[in-house]
């Protein structure tokens, strides 16, 4: 691969932002200069001028879907991994729910094959656990494979675990990471009864956050948390979207000693119930979006630390599938490439730090699953790198998004920050120097690399 450097960097890593550069030898940061202290007299085969932009680790997204196998007319491995580099996501931790459900470590390998030979970003994939296939759960090498996904509540095939004799199993028998989508199904299934008898199919897409509601996340992860303290599970809650929720994790216990985890997701910071009048079905996620009030509340804890990891839940669907009746519509959407711009946005209005955006998007979830080498711009890890421009806007539209099903819930926000640069294990994958809307260049001339965990 040869050397790269990268120059008049804002160096943001481990809370602390300074002048400096990086030298890639490698694929592997070799050395770490601050002008502060030392001059620039470094040489490389490749120069790259950050022109005084922000330099971070890149983002680790640790829930995403991208639908291959089996549902490949949505997107796939090749097109949103391209999607994520673009967005300054270096890395992704794919979910079980494609077709057939990855419950079988065949299954799963088949997935870790595709990526090797597709995937621009580093990757991952969970086992996805059902129940009663436990016997593969205890089969899966720490080291190897990111956690377990159980959904305690729906989902697609025979993902949902709702048995209660086999939750107590896999908690209590699982030394692996356990990751809960956490909706309780009967409090759904009664909601959604409710609200047909009132309105049969056409049920107001403003009634979402009442169907899937706070009572049912809270019922189902608060369960979760109960059976991990219990059984001393690993466990970590994904995209948490309430108020009430917070009160299940603590503020007060440093991230490399907590055996209970959660998530933040970037759609539940951004958007809140106001917005399903102009948004509609484009905007129905599981958990569903909720209030202003669920909305500051989710950024509070975040930046408290009851909730440890910000994250996407990308998932896309056609536009056809999205705009149906409400119970026809699926539930998710697009956004590994506009995850990052909408959090510098928010950086740019105040909400949050750019240190406190690198501590949770990369630092965190580096340190939450033991990602070896990876998440911080420290000498010897491997070089996944963005160069963001704090100041380049540039407004999301039709020809400029990446995701292959061609839309997302961002379409005409203009962001003032950009991607300018991503490097994934040194090579740089993603470049955009113009000063238009366009999306800018990849090069594919080398994939990504299967994640190692640093776990016995």
């Amino acid at each position: 691969m040869g050397s790269t450097l990268i120059k008049n960097a804002r160096i943001v890593n481990e809370n602390k932002i300074f002048e400096g550069e990086v030298l890639i030898d490698n694929g592997i940061i070799k050395k770490i200069s601050d002008y502060r202290s030392e001059a620039s007299n470094t040489s490389a085969d490749l120069i790259v001028d950050a022109q005084g932009h922000f330099l971070l680790p890149g983002m680790i997204d640790d829930q995403v879907h991208f639908r291959e196998p089996g549902l490949t007319h949505k997107a796939e491995i090749y097109t949103e991994a391209k999607a994520a580099v673009a967005g300054g996501i270096t890395s992704f931790m794919e979910m079980p729910n494609t077709i057939p459900n990855a419950f079988t470590h065949e299954i799963l390998e088949q997935k870790y094959d595709l990526a090797a030979k597709k995937s621009l970003a580093n990757y991952s994939f969970f086992l996805g656990a059902s129940n009663d296939n436990i016997e593969e759960i205890l089969k899966t090498d720490p080291s190897k494979v990111c956690g377990i996904k159980i959904f305690m509540g729906s989902s697609t095939g025979n993902l949902l675990v709702d048995d209660d004799d086999a939750l107590e199993t896999i908690f209590s028998n699982c030394k692996l990471l356990i990751a809960t989508h956490c909706e309780d199904e009967q409090t759904i299934i009664t909601n959604s009864e409710k609200y047909r008898e009132r309105y049969g199919e056409d049920v107001p897409i403003g009634k979402h956050p009442e169907i899937r509601s706070i009572a049912a996340c809270y019922l189902s992860s608060s369960k979760a948390v109960a059976l991990a303290k219990k059984h001393g599970s690993r466990l970590h809650v994904l995209h948490i979207s309430t108020e009430k929720e917070l009160e299940l994790f603590s503020r007060d216990i440093p991230l490399a000693n907590k055996k209970i985890t959660a998530e933040a997701c970037v759609h539940h910071l951004w958007f809140d119930d106001s917005d399903y009048k102009t948004n509609g079905t484009r905007i129905k996620w599981n958990p569903a979006i909720k209030s202003v009030s669920d909305k500051k509340a989710v950024l509070r804890g975040l930046l408290d630390d009851r909730i440890d990891i910000i994250a996407t839940d990308h998932a896309p669907h056609t536009l056809e599938e999205k705009n149906q009746s409400y119970f026809n519509a699926p539930s998710g959407g697009p956004l590994v490439q506009h995850a990052l711009p909408a959090l510098f946005e928010m950086y740019h209005n105040g909400l949050i730090s750019i240190e406190d955006i690198c501590r949770k998007t990369a630092h965190a979830p580096a340190e939450c699953f033991e990602i070896d080498k990876r998440g911080y711009i420290r000498e010897g890890y491997w070089a996944d790198l963005v160069i963001v421009a704090a100041d380049a806007p540039w407004t999301v539209s039709k020809h400029n998004i990446a995701y292959k099903c061609g839309w997302s819930p961002f379409e005409g926000q203009t962001f003032r920050a950009r991607i300018m640069h991503t490097f994934v294990n040194g090579h740089l994958a993603y470049s955009n120097t113009i000063s238009s809307d366009a999306l800018g260049t990849f090069d594919e001339a080398q994939t990504g690399l299967r994640l190692a965990f640093n776990r016995n």
